[in-house]
């Protein structure tokens, strides 16, 4: 092909190889990602897109077939775009989840303020309780473990875990209702 010569280190070089294939296959371009794309805004970016991964890889100099080379990256292009789409929007979703968090959710200062009565009332229930039943509430309501890691963390049983857990929460509910 014409267009393609053997000299593409030169960055400026490239980006006129790409900007004669660009005027050249142009409309072929933009129809291709338009009828992969039906958003008019991601196909628009798509194309400027595509136009910069030519200038860093721009095509061959002995091509024979441009518009199957063109279609081809283009293809390529959308699927890698779309994937990395879908990684961003899973990491988003994973990390929400994991702080657990919501548009309803409270403002940073009082989320610090509910840390620190948190806090007080924990240590309130580890002078107030024997060791292991604070133990197994604090896993069990603040940590959020289920009863088979909060037992493999107190080193006991399911049934003693419970057992641990249920005569702790009486004795909170005694202790608060004397007060």
């Amino acid at each position: 092909m014409a267009l393609l010569s053997a000299n593409t280190n030169n960055y400026a070089v490239r980006v006129d190889i790409v900007a004669k294939v660009f005027e050249e296959y142009g409309d072929f371009i933009h129809v291709v990602i338009r009828c992969k794309v039906r958003n008019e805004a991601q196909a628009d970016d798509l194309f400027q897109d595509f136009f910069l991964s030519l200038v860093s890889k721009p095509p061959p100099p002995a091509l024979q077939n441009i518009k199957g080379y063109l279609y081809r990256a283009i293809t390529n292009d959308i699927i890698d775009s779309t994937r990395r789409v879908e990684k961003y929007q899973i990491r988003i979703r994973r990390y929400a989840e994991h702080l657990k968090h919501s548009t309803a959710e409270k403002s940073p200062e009082n989320a610090l303020i509910e840390a620190e009565q948190m806090d007080k009332m924990l240590k309130l229930l580890e002078r107030h309780l024997q060791c292991n039943e604070a133990r197994a509430i604090i896993l069990r309501y603040r940590n959020h473990c289920k009863i088979k890691e909060v037992a493999a963390k107190l080193g006991i049983n399911d049934n003693a875990t419970w057992r641990y857990i249920s005569k702790g929460l009486r004795k909170i509910r005694r202790f608060l209702r004397v007060k």
